[in-house]
């Protein structure tokens, strides 16, 4: 299904039928299952507009797909509002009226075997607008994701922080949700998440995954944090570091034995660094950053770049840096602009910067030259890189 959405998206409306809703189900449902019908990622419903899906990979669309219309007409501002109403308790009801927007999950399906999708509902110029996405239970292995085998290393870590970097969009919380899984399939440990949204549904295998979505399981970040230690975690999930207390509770968790992922924002592992201490008060840098010096085990930073490969829309081009003695020594010294040497100077140990992994995404065939220097942070190393010539990082921690 999702190869007959894509031959149709260029030509206009997509030509998905709708199936009616079954008696005493809720109205939307029937849009919500042409989404998990066509395997794409989200859903958009505005009044007076036909609706529209997401289809990732598509022309005209950026690295995250495309929208495009279904067929069937528009819906008018009293269907979109009675079907939100229809699928919200009394409280969100209210929580609404008073905001004049929700987040909330819905489910579509039996239980245990649900679809689930996250939805936000708004008000814009007055009327009704609906952004549903699909929360997914198919996780990828790193192979499909055409992610590097050094993931399952990082995965192997005890204790520490894992932080994957990336603008939204990126990639992270798939490349997470790979790595939890690959630990799932493997060890007898029970994970703890905390997220906003969930954007993947696990399956226990091996390991006991509870989820928390804040907003709906949990009031804030904070909350979840505060309870955090008492759930008896050995992996944490902590969605996105975004403040100090986030991050100072993380740092917390790796230094009490506990493996800790996490996202941020940010483009390399120097600018990772960076962010982490900017979100500190002056006084309380040099101790964040010793902390880092001992608790920070892997960096990866992530981008989705369009392929040309004709089986892969889009493929992620990373950096990955495994902290080791001179990682830690360039991090205690201050000289984090200097990290990327240590990354060129360790392919062997697993490492890789952006240059080199472009040069690899290149002579592979999934992406042709334009793109990589396009993407590449220094376009003339990435020429030397592809004409053999590599960087050296010899002699940094002189």
């Amino acid at each position: 299904m999702a190869e007959d959405v894509m031959d149709q998206v260029d030509g206009g409306p997509i030509d998905i039928p709708i199936e009616p809703a079954k008696s005493r189900e809720p109205f939307l449902n029937k849009y919500f299952k042409a989404v998990i019908k066509m395997k794409v990622s989200d859903l958009h419903l505005k009044a007076d507009f036909p609706p529209a899906v997401r289809v990732k990979g598509v022309s005209g669309g950026r690295t995250k797909g495309a929208l495009r219309t279904l067929t069937g007409g528009p819906l008018a501002e009293d269907q979109i509002m009675n079907g939100i109403m229809e699928i919200l308790n009394e409280k969100q009801k209210k929580l609404f009226e008073e905001k004049g927007a929700i987040d909330f999950a819905h489910d579509v399906g039996p239980p245990g075997d649900a679809d689930r999708f996250r939805v936000n509902a708004f008000l814009q110029r007055g009327k009704l607008s609906v952004a549903a996405r699909r929360v997914t239970r198919e996780i990828k292995r790193f192979d499909q994701l055409f992610l590097p085998p050094t993931l399952a290393k990082i995965c192997e870590f005890r204790e520490g922080v894992v932080l994957l970097a990336g603008v939204t969009g990126s990639g992270k919380s798939t490349t997470i949700a790979s790595m939890l899984d690959w630990i799932n399939e493997r060890e007898a440990v029970h994970v703890v998440t905390i997220e906003d949204p969930i954007e993947y549904l696990f399956t226990d295998k091996k390991a006991r995954i509870n989820q928390r979505e804040v907003g709906i399981d949990v009031l804030t970040f904070h909350d979840a944090l505060k309870y955090l230690m008492r759930e008896d975690p050995d992996i944490v999930l902590v969605g996105e570091m975004r403040d100090l207390e986030t991050f100072s509770a993380a740092v917390h968790a790796a230094e009490t034995g506990h493996l800790v992922f996490g996202t941020i924002h940010a483009s390399s592992a120097a600018q990772t660094i960076s962010r982490i201490l900017d979100l500190f008060p002056e006084s309380e840098r040099r101790a964040m950053r010793q902390a880092l010096e001992f608790n920070l085990k892997s960096v990866i930073c992530q981008k989705l770049i369009r392929s040309c490969h004709p089986s892969t829309p889009v493929v992620p081009a990373i950096e990955i840096m495994i902290s080791n003695p001179s990682i830690r020594k360039l991090i205690r010294e201050e000289r984090d602009n200097e990290l990327v040497d240590v990354i060129r100077a360790s392919y062997d140990d697993g490492m890789v910067d952006f240059t080199e992994y472009l040069r690899r995404l290149v002579e592979t065939g999934y992406i042709d030259h334009a793109t990589a220097y396009e993407a590449a942070p220094n376009p003339d190393e990435l020429k030397m890189a592809l004409k053999g010539i590599r960087s050296s990082g010899a002699g940094i921690l002189g």
